[in-house]
C-alpha cells in the first residue's frame, strides 16, 4: 500500500513537470529570435517565420514532428 503511495505521488510530480516544461513560454530574445530565422531561411520561408513567433518547447516539438513526416511522405517510394 505504501508503495502505491509513493507511486501515484511520483507519477503527480513529473506529470507535473512535464507539463511545466512543455508549456515554458519563450524566453528569446528578438535578436536571438531573428537570427534562429536567418538560420532557417535555407529551409524555407514559412519555416523561418516559425521562428519569430513565441512557442513553448511543445509546439517547437510538434513542428518537428510534422517536419519529419513531411520529409518521410518526399522521401517514400
Amino acid at each position: 500500500m505504501k508503495n502505491a503511495i509513493i507511486t501515484i505521488l511520483v507519477t503527480i510530480v513529473l506529470a507535473g513537470v512535464g507539463y511545466y516544461v512543455l508549456t515554458m513560454p519563450d524566453r528569446r530574445t528578438t535578436t536571438e529570435k531573428i537570427g534562429d530565422a536567418i538560420h532557417e531561411l535555407p529551409q524555407g520561408v514559412d519555416k523561418a517565420a516559425r521562428q519569430l513567433d513565441d512557442r513553448t518547447p511543445a509546439d517547437k516539438i510538434g513542428d518537428q514532428l510534422k517536419d519529419a513526416s513531411e520529409k518521410a511522405k518526399e522521401t517514400a517510394p
